[in-house]
């Protein structure tokens, strides 16, 4: 747990999007450290995050992070992290998470100890990817999205928190009233050097590099329906 900052607030108060993506990297890098796997296990990528806000976290206030594994394939996973702050916020996530051997940067299979921690809260066994945003959406004109030499990792790639910063910046101010869910699918890392935009329509928007997209998003309004993750 731990409190938060003035750094990670909307004007209105409200945990940003962005703030969350930063907290679930820091669980998940926790994580790999108390299981001792930052040896065999150091390098994930992620492919999809999904962020329920059920109940806004208000500053100030102090965060509590519940993290699990759902679903479990060789050399991938989908971890849980549920937010809850001590005034009564409640973020619910999903991320689709890719092991990675860091000599030739392909997927690599989770080892059997690692897999077997993973597999006591699993439901999904045998879990596959499939693409839910389309990133050929959205026609209309772009604008720049400038990058900065701290929005890199230290890869050379953009970091995954700041793909958010544009989604913030579009989420109506209706939708964030009530509890809504925020999808964020990567492509393709952003890497230095190279110009970006942000294509947004009515609840889709995509961020473009080298003549196609890199991340594309989506949002909606929450219903009983939409409720569990997966």
């Amino acid at each position: 747990s731990w409190p938060v900052r003035t750094g990670d607030i909307h004007t209105d108060k409200q945990l940003r999007l962005d703030a969350i993506a930063r907290y679930l990297q820091d669980a998940g890098f926790d994580n790999l450290v108390d299981r001792g796997a930052m040896d065999t296990h150091p390098l994930w990528m992620v492919r999809r995050t999904v962020i329920d806000v059920l109940e806004p976290v208000i500053w100030p206030d102090r965060v509590h992070l519940q993290r699990w594994c759902s679903g479990l394939s060789s050399k991938w996973c989908s971890m849980r992290v549920r937010i809850r702050s001590d005034s009564g916020g409640l973020i619910e996530t999903e991320a689709f998470w890719i092991n990675i051997d860091p000599k030739t940067g392909m997927p690599a299979t989770i080892s059997e100890k690692f897999t077997a921690a993973l597999a006591s809260t699993a439901v999904d066994e045998h879990l596959h990817w499939r693409r839910w945003i389309d990133p050929d959406t959205d026609n209309q004109a772009d604008s720049p999205f400038p990058l900065r030499s701290s929005d890199f990792d230290p890869f050379d790639h953009v970091n995954n928190a700041i793909y958010w910063q544009p989604v913030e910046d579009a989420l109506p101010e209706k939708l964030r009233s009530e509890p809504f869910r925020a999808i964020l699918e990567y492509t393709q890392p952003v890497k230095r050097g190279e110009q970006v935009s942000v294509r947004t329509g009515t609840n889709t928007l995509h961020i473009d590099a080298g003549g196609e997209a890199r991340a594309s998003a989506r949002w909606f309004a929450l219903t009983s329906n939409h409720s569990d993750q997966g």
